[in-house]
């Protein structure tokens, strides 16, 4: 019944947002507010299907993330430059999906924390070098380690919040919830903040508009919110919620920051044109990347 009535605000909030950018379009005509539509109705599309992952049984959940570390995968795949002799490699590295999502699914955690990080480490570039082709090889193995790694392994541990041994399905859904939504809070925190008081650049070579005031904003107000929403949603007594809000602001602006430079480095401004409004998946990914295990490892070391 929680996970329902929290539901049920989020849908009550993105439907005033909808109102507020109607209302926004009908009384001020001649600005152009087509971004901001775009970025509600995609919302709208995102939060839907979240919320039937999280309210689904657990197989059908994880294929919804499994799904999602597949377009994440195959989006950063358009983006490295890729060699004819890695068409093989890169055919395991979405055969590791379902591998993965599989061993969450039967709650092996012992293989899970292994199997890419060490296993698929190994053989990825072994079986790159059976092709022959060695120009270019640390470059593209490198590459394409970091993007096994994030769209598939580091993401895939909210997945694995789903189902962690709990008294009920809607426990594993609750702490998803409460990962996503203060990662999302954090982003926005962050932005509104530095918008109203930055001044002092953090990364301006990387990602010009984070800024301290920024950063020290989102942090605490996310934290705030963490210790409020801690002890309502999860088991996490408010001490213990802000430590996780704590540990989300910051590895989610990481996970921003570390994203620009990649983004900056092969020269785009967003991931890919997948959501409107929004970019890519990888640009709605990127903090979440960061904050997802660093959680995950969190609620499992102290609760699990």
């Amino acid at each position: 019944m929680l996970l329902q009535k929290s539901l049920l605000v989020i849908f009550s909030l993105l439907l005033l947002a909808t109102v507020i950018n109607g209302l926004l379009v009908c009384l001020k005509p001649n600005k152009d507010w087509h971004e901001l539509t775009l970025r509600i109705r995609t919302w709208w599309i995102i939060i839907i299907l979240f919320s039937l992952a999280l309210i689904s049984p657990h197989w059908l959940g994880l294929s919804f993330f499994a799904l999602v570390s597949f377009m994440a995968l195959k989006e950063y795949l358009t983006l490295v430059p890729a060699r004819h002799a890695d068409r093989m490699p890169i055919l395991w590295m979405f055969i590791t999906i379902p591998i993965n999502y599989w061993l969450i699914g039967v709650d092996w955690y012992g293989l899970f924390i292994v199997f890419i990080p060490v296993y698929m480490f190994l053989f990825l570039p072994a079986r790159m070098v059976i092709a022959g082709d060695t120009r270019h090889f640390l470059r593209t193995v490198s590459q394409l380690q970091w993007g096994l790694m994030t769209t598939v392994f580091t993401f895939s541990h909210v997945a694995f919040l789903l189902v962690l041994p709990n008294d009920n399905q809607q426990t594993g859904a609750l702490l998803v919830l409460f990962l996503v939504g203060l990662t999302e809070f954090n982003d926005i925190t962050q932005y509104l903040w530095g918008k109203s008081l930055g001044r002092i650049k953090i990364t301006p070579k990387v990602s010009p508009n984070k800024t301290l005031a920024g950063l020290l904003g989102g942090i605490g107000s996310t934290t705030i919110a963490a210790m409020l929403l801690g002890p309502l949603l999860t088991s996490l007594n408010w001490g213990m919620a802000l430590l996780a809000g704590l540990l989300i602001s910051v590895s989610g602006f990481c996970g921003d920051i570390v994203m620009s430079a990649i983004k900056r480095d092969i020269g785009i401004k967003d991931s890919g044109t997948l959501l409107p409004g929004h970019g890519g998946i990888l640009d709605r990914l990127d903090s979440l990347i960061f904050t997802a295990p660093v959680f995950f490892h969190f609620i499992r070391y102290f609760y699990y």
